[in-house]
């Protein structure tokens, strides 16, 4: 055999696949990896051109680029998949079995910690304390809900922190009260974290597993890096940083990983050039080798659901008839703001300027403009340096949507939350009134107007499968065919513009490799089961993952 017709060594070869890479499915239907890169792209005559230690037939899926989750919890998702986790219920009477059971099946937890419920389940979206008393009257029982805004706590726990009706609401908080104003048993915000000093601690044990545990479930859906969203005290969790350290050192977590430091909400009595400072020094203390720490999370606001989402007009009032939604019943309250502008003006750039992009939790259209007003402080120079970014934005108003173009603010979104649900039907809707109700996830006219998309999912919040938030993103519509109305059918992406934010822009904003299908690149690829281009979009939600590859290494699939 002449040397121009010897086969080309190489790890990996995957063929008859349907690829897609930069916005676009591509004629080549097979590639060869080697030395963690892609080495080349063709035809079906590629398997005579390459010998490859592995052969994958793809049998006409999807070949992507991985996918990389922009805003996640792995940390926290992945220990309390080993608590009380009632993420699986779909009623209040499956809650109220599921922690029975739970408890019962653990007889000897001091505390039945866990959460993943549902505020639709319950009137008003608060559960009460009785309800769970029932369930758990021999010891204190703490359940974060599934949006990690709110807390359902039984009497004894109550009584441990010592939360009665005498207690005041903090101020990025409330608890919920009954006629008498004691405590009913739900505390939003800032209130479960009165609980902080009572709860037993997270174990580094605990912590190790949870984290291995949430890198297994996010390789399975072909997402191979990611943002975790908090690192630092928070929620009663403690700084989870050295334990991603220690994996990485010990080489246990494979995955890109790159992490948000938390800027607590009093600086921790610190003034904000003193509390910069300290962040630095804790990026400095563990970013290296394998762990990115060059973001610091900044949570503006709450969610509207509880009424924390910080708007520019008072939430309506739903209790002053069916229509007062409306009718413009009202006013309540205008939502949480834990930072004033003020205090962002100044912090955000000192943050920019340190090396640290600002990443912003963003719900209510007020905390859009202050994020958006505290990056427009920045020196031009320095902002475009940086990739600050806004999570959630739910409610934009849409005078801020050029903005995000204009001072290169990428739009952090969770598409699987873009559609019309029972919460968003009978929580949401009725706070939000019909004007800024079409306001909301306002994907495609973000494009439009110049910004950049790009995709998380905030586990254990939702699901992390990417493909059910690509679902949302191009119907706007609840996978599983509900039979509810789109949310906003002219906000929907197309299937490319979808899969670009949950690929190459999720790996661009938080620095990752990857994120294209070429020669040269590195081998992050994901291996969908079917080609979602070739079916219905009502069908999105259905496509499973079959296989990963990470640095050209197959880590999930056969």
């Amino acid at each position: 055999m002449s040397s121009e017709t010897r086969p080309v060594p190489a790890d990996l070869l995957i063929h008859s696949a349907v690829i897609w890479s930069a916005g676009r499915v591509l004629p080549q239907t097979a590639v060869a990896i080697a030395g963690g890169r892609i080495l080349e792209l063709g035809d079906e005559s590629l398997r005579q051109r390459v010998l490859a230690a592995r052969e994958v037939d793809a049998r006409g899926g999807l070949l992507t680029p991985s996918f990389v989750d922009v805003h996640v919890h792995a940390a926290l998702g992945g220990i309390e998949m080993s608590r009380c986790d009632l993420t699986g219920a779909e009623s209040a009477e499956e809650v109220f079995e599921t922690v029975a059971d739970y408890a019962g099946r653990h007889p000897g937890a001091a505390w039945i910690l866990g959460g993943g419920w549902r505020m639709p389940f319950f009137p008003g979206g608060t559960p009460l304390k009785e309800d769970l008393d029932r369930i758990v009257p021999d010891r204190p029982a703490f359940l974060i809900n599934s949006d990690h805004h709110g807390a359902w706590a039984n009497s004894l726990a109550l009584e441990l922190a010592g939360i009665t009706a005498d207690t005041p609401d903090p101020s990025d908080g409330r608890i919920e009260r009954d006629a008498r104003g004691n405590p009913s048993g739900t505390l939003h915000e800032g209130a479960a974290e009165l609980l902080s000093p009572v709860l037993p601690e997270t174990g580094a044990e605990e912590a190790r597993a949870g984290l291995l545990t949430a890198q297994r479930r996010l390789l399975g859906f072909g997402i191979t890096g990611w943002q975790e969203a908090i690192l630092g005290e928070y929620a009663g969790y403690p700084d989870l940083t050295p334990i991603y350290r220690e994996l990485v050192d010990r080489g246990e977590l494979r995955a890109r990983a790159t992490g948000a430091l938390w800027v607590s909400r009093d600086f921790d009595g610190m003034g904000i050039p003193e509390f910069v400072r300290g962040l630095v020094a804790r990026r400095d203390r563990y970013a290296r080798d394998g762990l990115r720490l060059d973001t610091a999370k900044i949570m503006v606001d709450g969610v509207p659901e509880n009424e924390t989402a910080a708007l520019t007009e008072p939430y309506l009032d739903p209790t002053a008839g069916a229509c007062a939604c409306q009718k413009g019943a009202g006013p309540k309250g205008t939502g949480l703001a834990y930072f004033s502008r003020e205090q962002l003006l100044e912090l955000v750039p000192l943050l920019n300027k340190a090396g640290l992009d600002a990443h912003f939790h963003a719900i209510g259209d007020r905390a859009v403009r202050y994020a958006l007003d505290a990056v427009e402080a920045v020196p031009a120079a320095v902002r475009a340096a940086r990739r600050n970014h806004i999570a959630h934005i739910q409610v934009v108003d849409p005078v801020d949507l050029p903005r995000f173009g204009e001072l290169g603010v990428t739009a952090n979104a969770q598409p699987l939350w873009a559609c019309l649900d029972e919460q968003m039907l009978d929580l949401t809707l009725p706070l939000l009134g019909e004007t800024r109700a079409g306001w909301q996830y306002p994907f495609r006219s973000l494009l439009r107007s110049g910004a950049t998309l790009a995709f998380g999912s905030d586990w254990p919040v939702s699901t992390p499968d990417p493909w059910q938030g690509v679902h949302v993103a191009v119907t706007r519509q609840e996978p599983g065919g509900t039979g509810l109305d789109p949310l906003l059918p002219d906000e929907a992406l197309t299937l490319d513009d979808a899969l670009t934010a949950y690929t190459f822009e999720s790996h661009r904003l938080i620095g990752l490799p990857g994120g294209s299908i070429e020669p040269g690149a590195v081998a992050d690829l994901a291996l969908a089961d079917r080609d979602p281009f070739a079916g219905p979009a009502a069908e999105l939600h259905l496509t499973r993952n079959r296989l990963t590859v990470l640095g050209g290494d197959v880590v999930h699939g056969a």
